[in-house]
C-alpha cells in the first residue's frame, strides 16, 4: 500500500497509466464476464502480470476504424492463449499445411 502512495508522487505517469488500465481491465470484466475469449475457461485476475493464466487485453482487428482506447475492439484472454493465435494467420496455416502435405508425400515415394 505504501508503495502505490510513494509511487503516485515519484513516477505519476506509470501510476496514471496503471490506473487506467486497472479501469480499462474492470470494465471488460464487467462486459465480458472472467472467461476468456477464445478458449471460454475462466480467467485469474489475481496472478501477476507475466503468468500463463493472467488476463492479457488482446485486440480485435475490425473493418471499421475504431479508437484506440475503444472497448469494442477489445476482449479478455490468458496470455497464454492470446500468444498461441499470433502466428495462426491465413498464410501461415496453408504454409504449415503445404508442408506437411509435401512431407506426406515424399515418405510415400521413399516406402515403393
Amino acid at each position: 500500500m505504501a508503495g502505490s502512495i510513494i509511487a503516485k508522487y515519484v513516477t505519476p505517469w506509470k501510476y496514471r497509466r496503471e490506473q487506467a488500465e486497472q479501469r480499462r481491465l474492470a470494465e471488460l470484466r464487467e462486459r465480458d464476464g472472467d472467461n476468456c475469449r477464445r478458449c471460454r475457461r475462466p480467467i485469474r485476475f489475481d496472478l501477476p502480470r507475466g503468468h500463463d493464466k493472467a488476463p492479457l487485453v488482446e485486440s480485435v482487428p475490425t473493418a471499421a476504424n475504431l479508437e484506440a482506447d475503444a472497448l469494442e475492439g477489445m476482449c479478455l484472454t490468458h496470455v497464454r492463449c492470446n500468444s498461441a493465435g499470433e502466428d495462426h494467420t491465413s498464410e501461415v496455416t496453408e504454409r504449415i499445411r503445404r508442408r506437411s502435405e509435401a512431407a506426406l508425400l515424399s515418405r510415400r515415394r521413399r516406402r515403393a
